[in-house]
Order: C-alpha cells, then structure tokens, then sequence
C-alpha cells in the first residue's frame, strides 16, 4: 500500500470517474487504473463497482468500509512526512476513547499548557482500545487511555481512575433518588456499551433486549437524544458530572448498580517520559475535581513499575469495598 494508490483512491471517489480523477493528477487513465488494480490486489478485494456503459463508478461495500482505514493511513503518513521540517521532541501523540476524550480531556490538554507551557504540543487520536494497543506497541503513539483492558506483548497496562455508573435521565419523568434497574423501561433506553463486565450486568437486568429506543457507540450525540422525552442512560461519573449542567437532565444513583468503570492507560518504551508525566499530572488534576471518581494517577505511580501500580490498585480497591 503506497501513498500513490490512497492518493489515487481518494481522487477516485471526488470525481466520480477515474477518467476525471487522471486529470486531476495529472496521469493517464490506465496508469490510475493500475494504482487501483494494485491496492485491490494488495487488500483482496474489489473496491469499486465498474459497470459496462456507465462513466462513473461506485464503491463497494467494502470500499465503502476501507474509506476511514485509508484515511487514517494517509493522516499517519503526512505526520511521518512533517518529520522532516518539524522537532518532534515536544510533540506528544495521546489517545483516548470516545468518552473520556468528550468529558474529561478538554480541561486536561487546557491544564497542560498551564503545566508545560510551550514545552508539549499534543496531537490527539481518538481510537478504540485495540487500536490503541496497536498503535502504542507500533510506537505510533505515546500514551493512551482505554476501557477494555487486554493482554498485548510489550505493552504495559495501568489503572488509571475508575468512576462510579449512574442513571442520566431526562426530566419529563421522575424517579426517586436511588433507583432500581427493574423500575427503568428499557424501550426509552439510550444504550451505550461501556466495557464487557457492564454488558454483563445489563444483560442480567434486561435480558439482552433489542428494544433499546436509541443504540450509540460515540458520546457526540448523547446530549441530544437526553433531550428527548422519557430517554435514559447509564453513565459514567465522569459523563454524569457534565451532564448534570444540562437543565432537562437529572442524575440518580443506581441500587445494585453496574461495577465501576476502570480507565486504564498504555505508554509506549519511548523517551518522552516527562511528557507523559506532564500529560498524567493534569490528568489526575482533573480527576480529583469530579465527584465519583477515584484516581491512581498520583505522582508515586507514574514511575512505579507496572506491578507496584497493579498491587497498589487492588489494595485500593478492596479497602473501599
């Protein structure tokens, strides 16, 4: 896969032709047509549809999936190419999941600056928690935060907070100020899924039902579809702590509640160590801000070994329960 074919690819899918995309980049048709064949090749299979007699061309199914892929291979290979014109000593390159990344990391990368002033530039990605690992074992970023923890060779995997679930719902309807999971009516439901020992717990309350009113895997749209009459949803402290401003949502704690949330961070073995630091520090500035939360990002635990850390977890842990 070369940056020519994601070039060619792209170009395709703004002219619609790849008659109109060769002139656009200045090549003849058959030598894009090559590009194309060759990156078909390379993935194994066809990512756009030709049919006899007709000029433009459409995507596959497949094609249409491979686009956010292509994108983010291109976003990594213009970084690679500002390497060349930029110091790279500064810049740290975080990750995130979708909700800390809506609730907790604008305060966090504001803190920063405070913190580090000109001294850390940040260059975000929000990525799923496998790709984070992916991408921190393949040295492409510096430090990440994710939900779902797993074992990857060579990457360490630390707690970084974890944060009580409670019930965000919007105030045409009422309920008392502990609820229970029975009482709730899982058609005006706004499904999210945090991590799999809540799924576990959810399938235990509702059985696995389908009859969600609305299912979302990004935080972007949460607010809105709150708004809408009866709606709730079960949150993290940290999303329940923002959306508690809102005036037509109320926040209720939960009897036989979901276990905590646990954020976790990965660091890659690179030498921006006090970058991280700075990052972590602000982090945990954060953290202790938001009720329901518990952090173990004190300064002890950034240099601790990942076994310390994991140790010093547990003792935590089962000292509150």
């Amino acid at each position: 896969m070369t940056h020519l074919e994601i070039e060619a690819f792209f170009e395709i899918i703004k002219a619609g032709s790849i008659s109109s995309a060769a002139q656009n980049l200045y090549v003849t048709q058959p030598a894009l047509s090559r590009r194309i064949k060759t990156l078909e090749d390379e993935l194994g299979y066809p990512l756009f549809s030709r049919k006899k007699g007709q000029r433009n061309i459409e995507l596959t199914a497949k094609g249409e999936a491979f686009v956010p892929i292509a994108q983010k291979w291109l976003n990594i290979w213009q970084e690679a190419q500002e390497l060349n014109s930029l110091d790279n000593s500064n810049m740290l390159h975080i990750a995130s999941v979708g909700s800390v990344s809506s609730y907790i990391l604008p305060h966090v990368f504001e803190n920063i600056a405070k913190i580090a002033g000109n001294a850390i530039r940040i260059c975000f990605h929000n990525y799923h928690s496998f790709e984070s690992y992916q991408y921190i074992a393949n040295g492409l970023i510096d430090v990440a935060l994710i939900s779902d923890d797993i074992y990857y060779k060579g990457v360490e995997t630390i707690p970084a907070f974890q944060e009580h679930m409670v019930l965000a719902a919007n105030n045409c309807k009422k309920y008392t100020e502990i609820i229970h999971p029975q009482m709730l009516d899982p058609y005006q439901e706004i499904r999210l899924p945090w991590n799999p020992e809540y799924d576990v717990w959810h399938d235990f309350w509702f059985k696995s039902t389908p009859e969600y009113r609305v299912s979302l895997d990004q935080m972007n749209l949460l607010e809105h579809v709150l708004s809408w009459d009866n709606t709730w949803a079960i949150v993290p402290s940290s999303v329940a702590y923002k959306l508690s401003t809102l005036d037509y949502v109320s926040i209720y704690q939960i009897a036989s509640p979901p276990p905590d949330r646990i954020i976790y961070y990965l660091k890659s073995s690179n030498t921006k160590v006090k970058l991280i630091d700075h990052f972590l520090t602000a982090l945990n500035n954060e953290l202790k801000s938001i009720p329901g939360i518990t952090s173990y990002l004190e300064k002890a635990n950034h240099t601790a070994s990942p076994i310390d850390c994991l140790q010093n977890f547990c003792i935590k842990s089962v000292a509150e329960n």
